[in-house]
């Protein structure tokens, strides 16, 4: 029988950035993953397939639409779709075998099979009818998520698709009918958006983006309305016809009332994502969830059985690939003796749409609902220099500070490369930084990145070229 200090049961960027850490800190640590490939949902089914579709299909629209009122001639670009879902796939093996790389360099033991937990320091681990039982000091479950389903609605990854069905589609749809206007939806919308389709987003609630700050999600709105989305906001899809060529959606309103039907050649349901616990013997373990389906933790990611840990997508908070790798971090620092940590409050989000859309910290919403008195400071790109100069003037800055003590709350970006321009927002955020020390610190000229020292300075009314 195997003995570990620790065991991880899945490889999404969570588990293997944990595994990593606990190799480096000097434990014997093995990994155990059901799928033939490593990385997860995010580098194989998720976040890193998606880009390489959004940055092909953004190329692709470059070529179409933007290359000749810069002075470059090209004949109009055809769709090698094929060729396209290759470089796709070209991006998730290169990632897939990095993944492998570091599990050999940091000596972890990669034992692929299904893995249940029969106890306090004992895993099962099942692959092709066979099984053997690992015994180890500690277990992290870091199982990630699955895709969330409607009810009735029978997703076959052909016609009726989530975002893995969606993101392998042979042809291009003629009419995409979008469940869900998150980021999930929104992102996939604008890769087959581009390469033709015509996109129809229906959204439960009364706006886009949940969650996100409501000015940058109406102003976002209307920049995906002038890019040829549709939205039908306040709806819900109760049904879908699949008997003739065409799929018939109906769709009514969410508080009741008139019900239409929307035709589609392809719908895709994003609807968000669930922990994913099947198998993993929880119950039987004495492994306590909480109402949602989630692994209850306590502040140091232990779980209710003792020496049983948990991380990233199947707890409580934001599923994001970057917050399961700082708790792998910190949980594996934790079972080290040490004191890791993880801030909750500067955890960044992206939608890598084009432009995109960026957020750290809290929005206007959630300061009004905490009676935490704010001010704002704002800068379009329309008065930045190099977004001008490139025609790239979509979107804003948006700083929120503290009334009293200008400590940065919350920044939010809608804008080319927002993604990047994040950062210096959490960096600051981190060190509990000023609004007034983001205005004074220099920036590079011309760069995009000033847009954000310049809504610093509105929070003091000061900016300089507005």
């Amino acid at each position: 029988m195997a003995t570990y200090d620790l065991v991880v049961i899945g490889t999404g960027p969570g588990g293997y950035v944990c595994a990593v850490r606990a190799s480096q800190l000097g434990m014997k640590v093995a990994v155990v993953e059901k799928n033939a490939t490593l990385g997860g949902t995010c580098l194989n089914v998720g976040c890193m397939p998606s880009k390489a579709l959004l940055h092909a299909s953004e190329m692709f629209e470059e070529a179409g639409h933007s290359f000749a009122k810069m002075g470059v001639k090209v004949s109009a670009p055809t769709l090698d779709l094929p060729s396209m879902m290759n470089f796709k796939q070209q991006g998730i093996d290169g990632n897939v075998k990095g993944v492998e790389f570091l599990m050999k360099k940091n000596k972890v033991d990669v034992l692929k099979g299904t893995g249940k937990i029969l106890g306090s320091g004992k895993v099962e681990v099942s692959a092709d009818g066979k099984s053997q039982v690992i015994e180890t000091k500690n277990i992290v479950i870091a199982t990630g998520s699955d895709i969330a389903r409607l009810k009735g609605i029978e997703i076959d990854e052909k016609r009726i698709v989530s975002s893995t069905g969606a993101l392998a589609l042979d042809k291009v749809p003629g009419k995409l009918l979008i469940v869900g206007a998150g980021v999930i939806g929104l992102e996939l919308g604008s890769v087959w958006k581009r390469l033709g389709a015509e996109v129809v987003v229906v959204e439960f609630l009364d706006r886009i983006l949940p969650g996100m700050d409501g000015e940058i999600a109406k102003q976002f709105q209307r920049i995906l309305e002038k890019q040829g989305f549709a939205f039908k906001l306040g709806a819900k899809v109760t049904g879908i016809d699949t008997s003739g060529k065409t799929l018939k959606a109906t769709v009514e309103p969410a508080a009741g009332g008139t019900a239409e039907t929307l035709e589609a050649d392809v719908v895709l349901v994003a609807i968000g994502r669930v922990p994913y616990t099947d198998g993993l013997g929880l119950k039987e373990a004495g492994v306590a969830l909480d109402p949602r389906g989630r692994v209850q933790i306590d502040p140091h990611f232990a779980t209710s059985l003792k020496g049983v840990y948990a991380i990233g997508d199947v707890v409580a908070g934001p599923m994001l690939a970057h917050k399961a790798e700082d708790e792998g971090v910190a949980v594996a620092e934790i079972i080290a003796g040490q004191a890791g940590h993880v801030n909750y409050d500067v955890i960044p989000g992206v939608v890598y749409t084009t432009p995109e859309v960026s957020s750290v910290g809290k929005t206007e919403e959630e300061l009004k609902q905490a009676g935490v008195a704010y001010t704002v400071g704002k800068f379009p790109f329309t008065a930045n220099g190099r977004s001008k100069v490139n025609q790239t003037t979509d979107g804003f800055v948006k700083i929120l500070a503290d009334a009293k003590t200008d400590r940065v709350l919350g920044v939010h970006i809608i804008g080319i490369e927002a993604g990047e321009m994040i950062h210096e927002a959490c960096v600051l955020m981190e060190f509990g930084g000023s609004a007034e020390d983001l205005a004074r610190t220099c920036h590079a000229h011309p760069t995009r990145s000033e847009a954000v020292k310049e809504a610093a300075l509105a929070v003091g009314k000061r900016a300089i070229h507005m």
